[in-house]
């Protein structure tokens, strides 16, 4: 796995820079970024669409008990998850795919329960993200997701990543039913953007880390859009197939995935020397 210095030492006589007493190492809390990553990352925000719809017309819950209900199991999952000294793949994408249920069910509740226009919730996403990130570099001065060694970078990531799946939510309704483009065009629409972000990054040399962010962004709308068309009836411009079946579907793909690279740690960087 990769880990680093918590802090950055100070350079000793020499120039060199050991790790001084009581700077502790930890391993990354998150997995390494590979195809494996982004493909559970889609199949976890289209679960999240569609679960969060199944939970709240099957449950007899209504939106805001499955919300409550969600978000109780979400913060069990994470306190697991901030009290394991490493990445492991299970925990890992079981809190994604809560929170990304949990981020749906906030877009769902202001825009059903309170209503809230689509347009508000988007930019009220988008600027209490920004918020975020803001604080995490100027507290951190990394936004770098090979740094989660910490339990503040680790805290900084779970907020920032609820709320991608929030504004992805926004963002993506807002695409396909607030100006009315449908649940395929809105698909195809988001991942063209993300090829351009991929583009821009090999390409033309965007920062690694925003492009990761931003991308992390897009996939959720993404994901979503894929859910509706699967899961919506025909009348709705969808395929029909049900929330029952297109989560089932999707969520045995995750766990065959999970399961996959728990075994061979597919997604786990092997150590790295400390920094010098």
């Amino acid at each position: 796995m990769t880990y680093e210095l918590s802090e950055t030492p100070q350079a000793a006589p020499g120039g060199t820079t050991p790790a001084r007493h009581g700077h502790r190492l930890r391993w990354n809390k998150v997995p390494e970024v590979t195809a494996y990553f982004w493909i559970i990352k889609v199949l976890c925000t289209t679960v999240g669409e569609t679960a969060a719809d199944l939970l709240n017309e099957k449950a007899g819950l209504g939106l805001t008990g499955v919300s409550v209900l969600m978000s109780v199991l979400l913060a069990a999952v994470l306190v697991v998850q901030f009290r394991t000294t490493s990445y492991r793949a299970g925990v890992y994408w079981l809190a994604v795919a809560l929170i990304s249920v949990v981020g749906t069910l906030i877009s769902d509740n202001l825009t059903d329960n309170m209503g809230v226009p689509l347009e508000t919730s988007t930019t009220v996403f988008a600027l209490v993200l920004a918020v975020v990130f803001v604080v995490w570099y100027r507290r951190e001065r990394t936004l770098s997701i090979h740094s989660i060694d910490t339990t503040s970078r680790e805290s900084f990531y779970w907020l920032a990543v609820l709320f991608t799946f929030a504004l992805g939510t926004a963002a993506g309704d807002l695409a396909s039913e607030g100006m009315n483009l449908g649940y395929w065009l809105s698909a195809v629409l988001f991942a063209l953007v993300i090829a351009a972000v991929a583009v821009a990054h090999f390409a033309l040399g965007l920062d690694a880390v925003w492009s990761f962010w931003i991308a992390y962004i897009l996939t959720r709308p993404l994901g979503a859009s894929i859910g509706d068309y699967l899961s919506q009836p025909n009348a709705a411009g969808g395929l029909g197939l049900g929330t029952v079946v297109t989560s089932v579907l999707f969520l045995a793909v995750i766990v065959g995935l999970v399961v996959y690279l728990t075994v061979t740690r597919r997604d786990v960087a092997e150590p790295e020397s400390v920094a010098r």
